[in-house]
């Protein structure tokens, strides 16, 4: 069973923000963080990467590849994740350091809409702090 991690995406207000960060990247993004999953199989089958902008998860990319990148103190993780970015429910979650594993079942489910009709994210979130959505 797929099991999921959970990262704040520090840096970003919205998805649009992170796609320019990324802009003109050919092939899998890489995340770069200071601590090695110690489930990374269950990670790689079928994982994903959910993203928590402004205190609402927004998005999700597939983890490809988990690897370890330096030695000894300056060893570090690589998560290599699908650039294709699949938008999710709105979601409100607290603040934390660093990366969480996430149960598929509290994992918000996919938004079922095409890119250019996709509900503006500040819209969303207000939305779902207004208890409407």
């Amino acid at each position: 069973m797929a099991l999921h991690i959970l990262r704040l995406c520090v840096g970003c207000d919205t998805i649009e923000d992170l796609e320019a960060w990324h802009q003109g990247d050919t092939g899998p993004w890489p995340l770069h963080t200071r601590m090695t999953p110690k489930r990374v199989e269950e990670v790689l089958d079928g994982g994903s990467l959910y993203r928590i902008f402004k205190g609402m998860i927004l998005c999700r990319q597939t983890i490809l590849d988990i690897t370890k990148a330096g030695e000894g103190a300056a060893s570090r993780c690589v998560i290599l994740l699908d650039p294709r970015i699949i938008r999710v429910i709105p979601t409100p979650r607290r603040a934390f350091q660093g990366w969480r594993y996430f149960d598929p079942k509290d994992a918000p489910p996919d938004l079922d809409v095409d890119g250019d009709q996709a509900m503006p994210d500040d819209l969303a979130r207000q939305l779902r702090e207004a208890g409407v959505w």
